[in-house]
Protein backbone atom coordinates (compact mmCIF):
# COMPACT_ATOMS: atom_id res chain seq x y z
CA UNK A 1 0.00 0.00 0.00
CA UNK A 2 2.99 2.41 0.43
CA UNK A 3 3.94 2.07 -2.91
CA UNK A 4 0.37 2.95 -4.14
CA UNK A 5 -0.16 5.93 -1.64
CA UNK A 6 3.29 6.88 -2.83
CA UNK A 7 1.96 6.89 -6.81
CA UNK A 8 -1.03 8.16 -5.92
CA UNK A 9 0.88 11.24 -4.21
CA UNK A 10 2.61 12.01 -7.70
CA UNK A 11 -0.36 10.85 -10.08
CA UNK A 12 -2.28 14.37 -7.85
CA UNK A 13 0.94 16.39 -8.47
CA UNK A 14 0.41 15.78 -12.37
CA UNK A 15 -3.43 16.74 -12.25
CA UNK A 16 -3.10 19.21 -10.05
CA UNK A 17 -0.98 20.58 -12.50
CA UNK A 18 -3.83 20.75 -15.39
CA UNK A 19 -6.92 21.43 -13.24
CA UNK A 20 -7.17 24.87 -13.63
CA UNK A 21 -7.67 24.22 -17.61
CA UNK A 22 -11.04 23.60 -19.26
CA UNK A 23 -11.11 20.26 -21.32
CA UNK A 24 -11.61 20.38 -24.34
CA UNK A 25 -14.26 18.78 -26.94
CA UNK A 26 -12.72 17.76 -30.31
CA UNK A 27 -15.41 18.95 -33.64
CA UNK A 28 -15.03 16.18 -35.70
CA UNK A 29 -14.45 16.33 -39.39
CA UNK A 30 -17.30 15.24 -41.83
CA UNK A 31 -17.07 11.58 -42.85
CA UNK A 32 -16.68 10.57 -46.47
CA UNK A 33 -14.58 14.34 -47.03
CA UNK A 34 -11.56 13.66 -49.56
CA UNK A 35 -8.23 13.42 -48.13
CA UNK A 36 -5.86 16.58 -48.15
CA UNK A 37 -2.16 16.83 -47.19
CA UNK A 38 -2.00 18.81 -44.20
CA UNK A 39 0.88 21.54 -44.02
CA UNK A 40 1.08 24.10 -40.92
CA UNK A 41 2.34 27.41 -41.35
CA UNK A 42 5.63 27.43 -42.03
CA UNK A 43 6.23 31.08 -40.30
CA UNK A 44 8.65 30.79 -37.19
CA UNK A 45 7.47 32.30 -33.87
CA UNK A 46 9.09 32.58 -30.51
CA UNK A 47 7.11 31.92 -27.08
CA UNK A 48 7.49 31.94 -23.80
CA UNK A 49 6.47 28.40 -22.09
CA UNK A 50 7.84 27.52 -18.44
CA UNK A 51 9.77 30.76 -18.12
CA UNK A 52 11.85 29.36 -21.60
CA UNK A 53 11.67 31.49 -24.63
CA UNK A 54 11.10 28.56 -27.33
CA UNK A 55 10.94 29.00 -31.34
CA UNK A 56 8.33 26.93 -33.02
CA UNK A 57 6.22 26.89 -36.18
CA UNK A 58 3.39 29.10 -36.01
CA UNK A 59 -0.02 27.91 -35.85
CA UNK A 60 -2.66 30.25 -37.90
CA UNK A 61 -6.26 29.41 -38.12
CA UNK A 62 -7.52 31.73 -41.54
CA UNK A 63 -10.77 32.03 -42.61
CA UNK A 64 -12.88 34.36 -45.06
CA UNK A 65 -16.00 35.40 -46.41
CA UNK A 66 -16.87 36.79 -50.03
CA UNK A 67 -20.34 37.91 -51.68
CA UNK A 68 -20.59 39.64 -54.61
CA UNK A 69 -23.08 39.52 -57.67
CA UNK A 70 -22.27 38.14 -60.85
CA UNK A 71 -23.68 38.04 -64.10
CA UNK A 72 -23.39 34.48 -64.76
CA UNK A 73 -23.98 31.96 -61.40
CA UNK A 74 -23.12 28.84 -63.89
CA UNK A 75 -19.91 30.16 -65.15
CA UNK A 76 -19.03 31.66 -62.16
CA UNK A 77 -19.23 28.75 -60.12
CA UNK A 78 -17.32 26.54 -62.73
CA UNK A 79 -14.40 29.29 -62.59
CA UNK A 80 -14.17 28.79 -58.68
CA UNK A 81 -14.94 24.80 -58.73
CA UNK A 82 -11.53 24.55 -61.16
CA UNK A 83 -9.81 27.38 -58.85
CA UNK A 84 -10.15 25.40 -56.27
CA UNK A 85 -9.69 22.18 -57.43
CA UNK A 86 -6.30 23.03 -58.95
CA UNK A 87 -5.19 24.15 -55.71
CA UNK A 88 -5.71 20.52 -53.82
CA UNK A 89 -8.91 22.22 -52.32
CA UNK A 90 -12.50 20.96 -51.59
CA UNK A 91 -16.09 22.32 -51.99
CA UNK A 92 -17.36 20.83 -48.18
CA UNK A 93 -20.85 22.12 -49.04
CA UNK A 94 -22.78 23.51 -52.05
CA UNK A 95 -26.05 24.81 -51.70
CA UNK A 96 -28.75 27.44 -53.55
CA UNK A 97 -31.34 29.30 -53.20
CA UNK A 98 -33.90 31.16 -55.13
CA UNK A 99 -35.25 34.68 -53.86
CA UNK A 100 -37.69 37.09 -54.99
CA UNK A 101 -35.65 38.69 -57.74
CA UNK A 102 -32.02 36.52 -57.72
CA UNK A 103 -30.69 33.36 -57.29
CA UNK A 104 -28.13 32.46 -54.89
CA UNK A 105 -24.91 29.32 -54.48
CA UNK A 106 -23.14 29.29 -51.38
CA UNK A 107 -20.27 27.71 -50.94
CA UNK A 108 -17.82 26.45 -48.46
CA UNK A 109 -14.77 25.58 -49.66
CA UNK A 110 -11.79 24.32 -47.69
CA UNK A 111 -8.10 24.99 -49.04
CA UNK A 112 -4.84 24.34 -47.92
CA UNK A 113 -3.31 27.46 -45.97
CA UNK A 114 -0.39 27.84 -48.15
CA UNK A 115 -2.84 28.29 -51.27
CA UNK A 116 -5.46 30.67 -49.40
CA UNK A 117 -4.38 33.75 -50.27
CA UNK A 118 -3.55 32.60 -54.03
CA UNK A 119 -7.30 31.74 -54.53
CA UNK A 120 -8.89 35.06 -52.31
CA UNK A 121 -6.65 37.33 -54.93
CA UNK A 122 -7.38 35.09 -57.79
CA UNK A 123 -10.87 35.54 -56.81
CA UNK A 124 -10.71 39.42 -56.25
CA UNK A 125 -9.48 39.97 -59.38
CA UNK A 126 -12.21 38.56 -60.82
CA UNK A 127 -14.52 40.44 -58.60
CA UNK A 128 -15.46 44.66 -59.43
CA UNK A 129 -17.13 45.39 -56.34
CA UNK A 130 -17.68 42.89 -53.09
CA UNK A 131 -20.61 43.23 -50.62
CA UNK A 132 -18.73 41.85 -48.04
CA UNK A 133 -14.97 40.76 -47.66
CA UNK A 134 -13.62 39.61 -44.26
CA UNK A 135 -10.17 37.69 -43.86
CA UNK A 136 -9.53 36.75 -40.51
CA UNK A 137 -6.50 34.85 -38.82
CA UNK A 138 -6.02 33.42 -35.18
CA UNK A 139 -2.94 32.70 -33.83
CA UNK A 140 -3.29 28.77 -31.83
CA UNK A 141 0.52 28.35 -31.55
CA UNK A 142 0.85 28.27 -27.63
CA UNK A 143 -2.68 26.47 -27.50
CA UNK A 144 -0.78 24.11 -29.28
CA UNK A 145 1.98 23.68 -27.69
CA UNK A 146 0.22 23.69 -24.47
CA UNK A 147 -1.73 20.97 -25.43
CA UNK A 148 1.12 18.71 -26.57
CA UNK A 149 3.11 19.05 -23.56
CA UNK A 150 0.32 18.32 -21.56
CA UNK A 151 -0.18 15.35 -23.33
CA UNK A 152 2.90 14.52 -23.29
CA UNK A 153 2.63 14.89 -19.03
CA UNK A 154 -0.52 12.93 -19.43
CA UNK A 155 1.09 9.97 -21.39
CA UNK A 156 3.88 9.62 -18.75
CA UNK A 157 1.21 9.56 -16.02
CA UNK A 158 -0.28 6.83 -18.12
CA UNK A 159 2.84 4.65 -18.29
CA UNK A 160 3.61 4.73 -14.44
CA UNK A 161 -0.14 3.70 -13.49
CA UNK A 162 0.17 0.36 -15.89
CA UNK A 163 3.37 -0.12 -14.48
CA UNK A 164 2.13 0.39 -10.77
CA UNK A 165 -1.04 -1.99 -12.04
CA UNK A 166 1.57 -4.99 -12.42
CA UNK A 167 2.85 -4.87 -9.25
CA UNK A 168 -0.44 -4.71 -7.76
CA UNK A 169 -1.21 -7.09 -4.31
CA UNK A 170 -5.00 -7.10 -4.20
CA UNK A 171 -7.95 -6.54 -5.69
CA UNK A 172 -8.83 -3.60 -4.52
CA UNK A 173 -5.76 -1.77 -5.94
CA UNK A 174 -5.88 -2.96 -9.22
CA UNK A 175 -9.45 -1.56 -9.16
CA UNK A 176 -8.36 1.68 -7.79
CA UNK A 177 -5.28 1.64 -10.74
CA UNK A 178 -7.83 0.98 -13.32
CA UNK A 179 -10.06 3.87 -12.19
CA UNK A 180 -7.33 6.63 -12.56
CA UNK A 181 -5.86 4.82 -15.35
CA UNK A 182 -9.43 5.58 -17.51
CA UNK A 183 -9.76 9.21 -16.20
CA UNK A 184 -6.14 10.11 -17.48
CA UNK A 185 -7.08 8.06 -21.07
CA UNK A 186 -10.27 10.26 -20.94
CA UNK A 187 -8.00 13.44 -20.82
CA UNK A 188 -5.74 12.39 -22.88
CA UNK A 189 -8.71 11.46 -25.85
CA UNK A 190 -10.39 14.61 -25.27
CA UNK A 191 -6.94 17.01 -25.61
CA UNK A 192 -5.84 14.54 -28.32
CA UNK A 193 -9.16 15.67 -30.55
CA UNK A 194 -8.87 18.81 -29.71
CA UNK A 195 -4.84 19.00 -30.93
CA UNK A 196 -6.28 17.11 -34.16
CA UNK A 197 -9.09 19.58 -34.63
CA UNK A 198 -6.64 22.65 -34.62
CA UNK A 199 -4.09 20.70 -36.70
CA UNK A 200 -6.71 20.59 -39.41
CA UNK A 201 -8.26 23.98 -39.30
CA UNK A 202 -4.66 25.25 -39.46
CA UNK A 203 -3.89 22.91 -42.34
CA UNK A 204 -7.04 23.86 -44.38
CA UNK A 205 -8.21 27.01 -44.34
CA UNK A 206 -12.30 27.87 -44.95
CA UNK A 207 -13.65 30.01 -47.46
CA UNK A 208 -17.50 31.05 -47.07
CA UNK A 209 -18.08 31.91 -50.60
CA UNK A 210 -21.87 33.77 -51.88
CA UNK A 211 -22.08 35.22 -55.00
CA UNK A 212 -25.45 35.93 -56.66
CA UNK A 213 -27.59 36.79 -60.06
CA UNK A 214 -29.74 38.85 -60.47
CA UNK A 215 -33.46 37.81 -62.42
CA UNK A 216 -36.20 39.39 -63.70
CA UNK A 217 -39.28 39.23 -61.45
CA UNK A 218 -42.30 37.72 -63.07
CA UNK A 219 -45.20 39.84 -63.66
CA UNK A 220 -48.92 37.68 -63.86
CA UNK A 221 -50.39 37.59 -67.11
CA UNK A 222 -53.01 40.37 -67.65
CA UNK A 223 -56.18 39.06 -69.20
CA UNK A 224 -58.21 40.35 -72.10
CA UNK A 225 -61.61 41.75 -71.70
CA UNK A 226 -62.90 38.87 -73.75
CA UNK A 227 -61.48 36.27 -71.65
CA UNK A 228 -62.97 37.74 -68.47
CA UNK A 229 -66.47 37.58 -70.13
CA UNK A 230 -65.85 34.39 -70.65
CA UNK A 231 -64.45 33.40 -67.51
CA UNK A 232 -67.64 35.22 -65.56
CA UNK A 233 -70.01 33.15 -67.87
CA UNK A 234 -68.09 30.05 -66.69
CA UNK A 235 -68.33 31.04 -63.30
CA UNK A 236 -72.01 31.68 -63.62
CA UNK A 237 -72.72 28.43 -64.52
CA UNK A 238 -70.76 26.55 -61.94
CA UNK A 239 -73.26 28.17 -59.61
CA UNK A 240 -76.20 27.34 -60.59
CA UNK A 241 -74.68 24.08 -61.02
CA UNK A 242 -73.46 24.04 -57.32
CA UNK A 243 -76.58 25.24 -56.56
CA UNK A 244 -78.24 22.19 -57.69
CA UNK A 245 -75.96 19.98 -56.30
CA UNK A 246 -76.68 21.35 -53.18
CA UNK A 247 -80.43 21.11 -53.33
CA UNK A 248 -79.69 17.31 -53.70
CA UNK A 249 -78.48 17.33 -50.29
CA UNK A 250 -80.92 19.03 -48.19
CA UNK A 251 -83.80 17.88 -50.51
CA UNK A 252 -85.78 15.95 -46.86
CA UNK A 253 -85.52 18.59 -45.19
CA UNK A 254 -87.29 20.79 -47.92
CA UNK A 255 -90.29 18.33 -48.31
CA UNK A 256 -90.46 18.11 -44.57
CA UNK A 257 -90.74 21.89 -44.47
CA UNK A 258 -93.53 21.75 -47.25
CA UNK A 259 -95.36 19.48 -45.92
CA UNK A 260 -95.88 20.72 -42.21
CA UNK A 261 -96.74 24.54 -43.79
CA UNK A 262 -99.59 22.80 -45.72
CA UNK A 263 -100.72 21.32 -42.33
CA UNK A 264 -100.43 24.29 -40.32
CA UNK A 265 -102.00 26.02 -43.32
CA UNK A 266 -104.99 23.46 -43.17
CA UNK A 267 -105.24 23.90 -39.57
CA UNK A 268 -105.60 27.96 -39.51
CA UNK A 269 -108.32 27.75 -42.63
CA UNK A 270 -110.41 25.19 -40.51
CA UNK A 271 -110.41 27.46 -37.34
CA UNK A 272 -111.58 30.24 -39.43
CA UNK A 273 -114.47 28.15 -40.88
CA UNK A 274 -115.67 27.41 -36.94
Amino acid sequence: MKILSTFFLIGTIFLGCNSNRNSETSSDYSEGMEQVALEPSMMKQSIQLNGQTQETEAKIIKESLLRFETSSIEKTYKQVKKLVFSNNGIIQKDETNKNYNSIERRLTIRIPTNSFQKVIDTISNQVRVFDRKEISQRDVTEEFIDLEARLKSKRKLEARYLELLVKAQNVKEILEIEREVAKIREEIEAKQGRLNYLLNKVSLSTIQLSFYEQTQVEKPISQSYFNRIIKAFKGGFAGIENFFIGVLYVWPFIIIGVLATLFIRRKFQKRNKV
